[in-house]
């Protein structure tokens, strides 16, 4: 599988996180929306680290400085969860 560059219609416009979703406005007029139990930080976050967010990776990125999440259009379009941290090691 071959990995492509964005597209720039793949940039970020808005996002706004409801309650059950993380909705992301593309500048080409789609609209992304998954499920918030993909995201534990987000999920477990307050509404005003929810609302603080920045487009970053050169517009192909979400970024939330309050809880240390980011996320990319291109995880987002391929429809791919966060990755969840490895078990702890048992002794």
């Amino acid at each position: 599988m071959s990995i492509t560059e964005p597209r720039l219609g793949e940039a970020v416009r808005d996002v706004r996180v409801t309650d059950d979703d993380p909705v992301v406005d593309l500048i080409d007029g789609r609209t992304l929306t998954v499920p918030l139990a993909w995201y534990s930080k987000l999920l477990r976050a307050t509404i005003e680290q929810r609302e603080n967010w920045k487009i970053a990776g050169g517009g192909f990125g979400i970024h939330w400085p309050g809880i240390d999440e980011d996320l990319s259009t291109r995880s987002l379009l391929r429809g791919a969860p966060a990755s969840k941290p490895p078990a702890p090691a048992k002794p």
